[in-house]
């Protein structure tokens, strides 16, 4: 079994609880059993940001929160609105899905300014201090679909790029991160998220370009790479 710092994997970590059935008690207690195991985020439904927030103030771990998901159709302005609020609400992090409809329409133009004007509003109301990821859904997309997203992506400002919402017709692949990874360059983070529940997936992930990982199993693959260092040790 391989042998990872489980400090250094939690900080890659965006801990994720987006389910519709999950309301303001599992809520809070998903949040308290999560704070202080040293994620990146807890990325959680936007009507829990307040919460999270309130509950993580004094926590290193940021809150992240969902724009358009999962289906990336709002209109621009919708998008923009919502980013801002959720920042408002005190979230760090805004992950926004992509207009999926007008990227295989090849409508570049409208997906490049859908980005941007998300990107804006959060650098806006965070004072440049905000995060903003873009879903590409990418099982709904050929490499060359992934590869012109990710450059539209990279190109209207956002500071990650994301494999998938978890909701699609298909997670994460490793194919995926590295086709994302040589589309970005070194310098834009690349988010893998969508069916990464085990050790192995996240190393093979990580390995293949990822610098965050998207998953609610974030709990189970601390425990497994902990047990697998007290075994070596």
């Amino acid at each position: 079994m391989t042998v990872v710092d489980t400090a250094t994997l939690a900080s890659h970590i965006d801990q994720t609880l987006l389910k519709p059935t999950v309301g303001f008690l599992e809520g809070a207690k998903w949040i308290e059993a999560n704070r202080d195991l040293g994620f990146a985020s807890l990325c959680i439904s936007p009507f829990l940001s307040p919460l999270a927030a309130q509950r993580l103030f004094d926590s290193p771990t940021k809150v992240c929160s969902v724009v358009s998901f999962p289906l990336g159709y709002a209109s621009t302005e919708a998008k923009a609105d919502e980013a801002a609020h959720l920042v408002k609400l005190g979230c760090a992090e805004i992950d926004m899905v992509i207009n999926i409809a007008a990227l295989l329409e090849g409508e570049n133009a409208f997906v490049h300014h859908d980005i941007e004007a998300v990107v804006d509003a959060v650098a806006h109301a965070s004072e440049g201090a905000g995060i903003v990821k873009v879903i590409l859904e990418t099982g709904y997309l050929t490499t060359a679909d992934i590869e012109r997203g990710c450059h539209l992506a990279v190109q209207a400002g956002a500071h990650f790029v994301k494999t998938s919402t978890g909701f699609g017709p298909r997670g994460a692949s490793v194919e995926d991160v590295r086709t994302m990874r040589a589309a970005v360059g070194p310098d834009v983070g690349v988010k893998a998220a969508g069916g990464i529940r085990d050790l192995a997936c996240a190393l093979a992930m990580l390995g293949a370009g990822a610098t965050r990982l998207g998953t609610s199993a974030g709990g189970t693959i601390l425990a497994e790479a902990a047990e697998a260092a007290q075994s070596e040790a």
